[in-house]
């Protein structure tokens, strides 16, 4: 190629516009700054408030329902659906631990030593049997991850997010339960 050849190409490269990637010079820290650069106090405070509220409900709505781009990170991914549809399909002892903390707190206004003695075995009991089905809920949950997405893959605390979510109250889970009891399907499609 001759040197006219290449004159005459440069002036067509210089006219395209400019990308974002390698080819052009480092923009000046003004330009950059200019760029960046946006009021501290939006000019339409009312505006501002109500985007910004409608993006917060967006975002609580789609956590309760599980969308993924609004999960934080440890309700995110593949194996914890997997394992929310597991505990949330089943009964757990500890989704009543609850109700049962609210009614020995009434038993304990009864000043019956017969009273006192059967509620603080019974939670004593109770305790035991919620630690136990925490245990077999975690084991269980890392079986059924191992099987579906290879043991070496498993995400280290499955078992505990298991126990954790199978505490809580079916209705105050968060994200909100996505299959009814008795419908878990280790091989359905997440």
């Amino acid at each position: 190629m001759s040197k006219s050849q290449q004159s005459s190409e440069q002036p067509q490269q210089s006219e395209q516009p400019r990308s974002q990637g390698k080819g052009h010079p480092t923009p000046k820290r003004r330009e950059a700054e200019a760029r960046n650069r946006r009021p501290l106090i939006p000019n339409d405070r009312k505006e501002a408030k109500a985007r910004a509220r409608a993006e917060r409900d967006r975002a609580r709505i789609g956590m309760a329902n599980g969308d993924e781009r609004y999960l934080p990170a440890k309700e995110a991914g593949p194996q914890k659906r997997l394992i929310r549809d597991y505990v949330d399909a089943r009964w757990t002892v500890g989704e009543f631990m609850l109700p049962v903390m609210i009614a020995i707190i009434l038993l304990m206004f009864l000043n019956n030593p017969y009273v006192i003695f059967i509620y603080t075995f019974g939670l004593w009991i109770y305790v035991a049997a919620l630690v136990i089905d925490g245990l077999l809920i975690g084991r269980r949950a890392r079986r059924i991850a191992a099987e579906r997405f290879g043991k070496e893959n498993v995400e280290r605390g499955l078992g505990w997010y298991a126990a954790m979510r199978s505490i809580q109250m079916r209705t105050m889970r968060l994200p909100k339960p996505q299959v009814k009891r008795g419908q878990f399907d280790p091989n359905r499609p997440l």
